[in-house]
């Protein structure tokens, strides 16, 4: 194993799938005569020259458009957004050609596409660059949503995203570029749709994805002093959601806390709560539980912002009420 950071091991990811295969280039706003506006893509230009490695204009329609009609033609392009907020630009080559161009074509055309940048709030950037649009596209037949939280994890999704024959959005977060993991040395992949429990427990199950995950960690270190132990599940891909992998931990542990950035109507863990409840209700002996961002836009305020997000506290006051104490 060695150490690297999350930004370097989405590099090592791209770099070594496009050292296995020449039809994969990289395109989007900075990613090679800067390197990437958070680092991602250094030393790429330098190795694989500017026609892999693509500077684009701020336009986020064009260069998905691109992307989408290059995929139709043999190739396996990597689109970067500087942050999933301005996809929202894009959205129309994403939702109605990349997701739908399978079906529309008769199977003629597959789009092997990746979609990837960071996604949801990463401090004070205000309310129209810090929302979190995974349950958006999960919502899309046809698009596959990678939400990863440790560099390792990173990597081998990555890898599979882009070896996919069909269109991924993978999800980072800018708070977690500089975090530090460690990652196998030789070639390794990890397969979509695969849940990852991160933690044993017995007492309680929480569900999560993503950077707030790790208000998880710091809840279940904070309850196992109290004799509570917390089953932690990493979803990792949230469409497909590995919902057997939920079953067979609520089955064990018989209550279920679910931590997700998002506003709380109509998101991934409203879907895990109707489908926990709906197949395997009689093993839950509390209500579940969901914990979301406040259901106004993000604020400026660090004092309003630290009360919108979901925090540790949130996780320990939770699984306290599931657990009657």
């Amino acid at each position: 194993m060695k150490t690297i950071q999350f930004r370097e091991a989405i590099c090592e990811a791209m770099s070594e799938e496009m050292r296995r295969d020449e039809s994969i280039y990289l395109m989007g706003e900075e990613v090679a005569e800067y390197n990437g506006a958070y680092k991602a893509s250094k030393g790429m230009l330098d190795e694989f020259g500017p026609e892999r490695v693509i500077d684009t204009p701020i336009s986020e329609l064009g260069f998905a458009g691109i992307g989408v009609g290059s995929a139709m033609n043999g190739n396996r392009p990597i689109i970067e957004f500087m942050t999933f907020n301005f996809s929202l630009v894009g959205i129309d080559q994403i939702i109605n050609n990349a997701a739908k161009m399978r079906q529309m074509s008769g199977g003629q055309f597959n789009i092997p596409i990746v979609f990837r940048g960071p996604t949801a709030s990463a401090g004070q950037l205000g309310a129209t660059h810090s929302q979190a649009f995974e349950n958006w596209f999960a919502n899309t037949p046809g698009l596959k949503v990678v939400v990863p939280s440790n560099p390792k994890d990173a990597k081998g999704l990555l890898k599979s995203a882009i070896r996919d024959d069909d269109p991924v959005i993978f999800m980072e977060s800018e708070q977690m570029y500089g975090d530090k993991g460690e990652v196998p040395e030789g070639e390794y992949t990890i397969p979509l749709g695969v849940a990852d429990i991160k933690r044993e427990g017995k007492d309680v199950t929480i569900v999560s994805f993503g950077k707030i995950i790790k208000e998880a960690y710091k809840a279940a270190d904070e309850l196992a002093k109290d004799n509570i132990s917390c089953e932690i599940i990493d979803l990792r891909t949230v469409r497909p959601i590995d919902f057997d992998a939920i079953f067979t931990s609520v089955k064990k542990t018989n209550r279920l806390v679910i931590l997700e950035e998002a506003w709380p109507l109509a998101n991934i863990s409203s879907e895990i709560t109707y489908q926990v409840q709906s197949t395997i209700f009689d093993y839950l002996d509390a209500p579940i539980i969901k914990i979301n961002t406040a259901d106004t836009p993000t604020p400026y305020s660090p004092v309003l912002l630290e009360e919108w997000l979901p925090n540790s506290k949130d996780v320990i006051t939770a699984v306290k009420k599931v657990m009657y104490t």
